[in-house]
């Protein structure tokens, strides 16, 4: 499982889409609309052992622990994906978006201010730090 964890508009679907559309199913509540839903979709990858990515904010560690204790209990390597908060691009990529899959500024910032950085302890086997740099991507890993 591949966790995704930043503040909306800060590229995570786009660097999904590059580097792992064609190996992972991708769960995102922009898509599947209810944690319902979601949950269903996880669990038919767990109880199948497909790979797959959750693309939401998941920006406190209280949110991730659902993913990351399914995960474990299913056998699942679990890797994170921090992507680095840069609120000025971020808020400048939000714009470019069709109004109706705009964020609201003032959710956007709340996300940033909810944002904890995730660490190895809490049960993630490899952790990185991605940043979006001019339609690009840099990933370091973190442990």
């Amino acid at each position: 499982m591949l966790l995704f964890i930043g503040i909306q508009a800060s590229g995570k679907s786009t660097f999904y889409r590059q580097h792992f559309f064609d190996t992972h199913v991708r769960i995102s509540l922009d898509l599947l609309k209810t944690r319902h839903r979601e949950n269903l979709f996880m669990q038919a990858c767990l109880s199948t052992q497909q790979r797959f990515v959750v693309d939401n904010t998941n920006p406190s560690r209280e949110d991730r622990m659902r993913y990351i204790d399914a995960a474990r209990k299913a056998r699942f390597r679990v890797i994170g994906y921090f992507f680095e908060p840069d609120p000025a691009a971020s808020a400048a990529r939000n714009a470019q978006r069709e109004p109706r899959h705009a964020v609201p500024l003032a959710g956007l910032f709340g996300t940033l201010k909810r944002l904890q950085r995730p660490v190895p302890e809490e049960g993630f086997d490899e952790l990185y730090l991605v940043s979006a740099l001019e339609g690009r991507f840099e990933v370091e890993r973190q442990s």
